[in-house]
């Protein structure tokens, strides 16, 4: 019985370089207006969530019709200009996610699959190296690496 493939794609290499050309220069756009956090200024951070949202598009919209209730301390414009970025980005990192999920998906199930070939093909060498296959015992001593636990780390950390 043959194991069924069900990612069976080949991408031209012009394609995957193409992509990747995109993807960097799209990056390169943007990097002049992105952020990078450290987790723990990540964790801090009040976060809003889809639900906030429409709560934040209306007090901006009272921000414009009702500005007498502002707080003297809350830069307006500054405010504005966080709202623009929230109402820019979202859509592209929406997009951005979209695309993650496919591509990850894509590449799990690929290696999955491959995976899961070269363990039959270890199996095969392993029991045709039992069998004293010619040439087996080569390949089999060199894939076995991979399963064998590292005891000469661990009893030098024991040391």
């Amino acid at each position: 019985m043959a194991i069924e493939n069900r990612n069976s794609i080949e991408i031209p290499e012009a394609v995957l370089a193409d992509a990747l050309g995109k993807l960097n220069e799209v990056r390169e756009l943007l990097a002049p207006y992105l952020i990078a956090l450290t987790p723990t200024q990540r964790k801090n951070l009040l976060k809003m969530a889809d639900g906030s949202r429409p709560f934040v598009e209306k007090v901006m919209d009272y921000v414009e019709s009702e500005p007498q209730f502002l707080p003297p301390y809350l830069p307006v414009e500054e405010l504005k200009i966080d709202w623009g970025a929230v109402k820019g980005l979202g859509p592209i990192l929406n997009s951005a996610n979209l695309f993650y999920d496919n591509l990850s998906d894509t590449l799990m199930l690929a290696g999955s699959e491959c995976f899961d070939g070269a363990l039959s093909y270890y199996n095969t060498v392993k029991y045709a190296s039992r069998m004293n296959a010619p040439g087996a015992k080569g390949i089999y001593e060199d894939l076995k690496e991979r399963f064998e636990k590292n005891s000469s780390d661990e009893s030098s950390q024991a040391a």
